[in-house]
């Protein structure tokens, strides 16, 4: 840590100090969840389309074995509603256990958002604790200089009293950002594990649509 970093926080007191712990945890907390998105490869989705696009085929067997082999929860989710389609289930209870498998993920996924929610609401109220704390310390100093005031004196405790405010907006808004961006990755997630189990159980409507406007003008032809 460089020489100006240790006078901010000099500067900022124990509040600064407070908010610069959270900030550690805040970067962890998001490193371990892009690590673990990552990992758990939210994002694709090539497989399970591909899956999707045997079992329209009719090549149930194929399909299945590319779900499975899948990476990713939609492809393991599609896997599973293959399997409760091809034992002659009822469509309800296949989602039902599409959900809860989907539930469970996105739980797992979503552990840690707690943490970042806390910080991004708590490190501006912490920063302007700090801010009142610091001027009413500089109003102190103000009265006991009585008639005999130096401007300087005043103006140092301002500066020092906002810095914390700064520092907590400093610590807010990238933590904001980002947890926004990782919920918005979790909602897209939990749509296409629907969208894509939804469309095991509907037909390709835009598929029939196509082939009835070609036969269309035959038809007529014909009358």
């Amino acid at each position: 840590m460089n020489e100006a970093a240790l006078e901010i926080l000099q500067a900022g007191g124990v509040v600064a100090v407070i908010l610069l712990i959270m900030s550690v945890v805040a970067v962890s907390v998001i490193i371990t969840k892009l690590i673990q998105f990552r990992i758990a490869r939210i994002g694709d989705r090539q497989d399970a389309e591909q899956a999707l696009a045997l079992w329209r085929q009719g090549r149930a067997d194929d399909a299945l074995s590319r779900a499975a082999r899948g990476a990713g929860p939609v492809a393991q989710g599609l896997a599973r509603a293959f399997r409760g389609h091809r034992r002659g289930l009822e469509e309800w209870p296949v989602r039902e256990e599409v959900v809860r498998y989907g539930s469970e993920i996105l739980e797992r996924l979503r552990s840690g958002f707690r943490v970042l929610e806390l910080i991004g609401s708590l490190a501006p109220l912490l920063g302007l604790f700090g801010t009142v704390l610091g001027m009413i310390e500089a109003f102190q100093q103000l009265e006991a200089a009585g008639n005999q005031v130096n401007p300087a004196v005043l103006s140092g405790g301002i500066w020092q009293a906002l810095l914390t405010t700064a520092i907590g907006l400093a610590v807010a808004i990238p933590v904001v950002a980002m947890l926004g961006w990782l919920e918005r990755r979790i909602e897209r997630l939990a749509h296409a594990m629907d969208d894509t189990v939804t469309r095991v159980f509907t037909p390709d409507l835009a598929a029939r649509a196509s082939d009835d406007d070609g036969q269309g003008p035959r038809t007529a032809a014909r009358e």
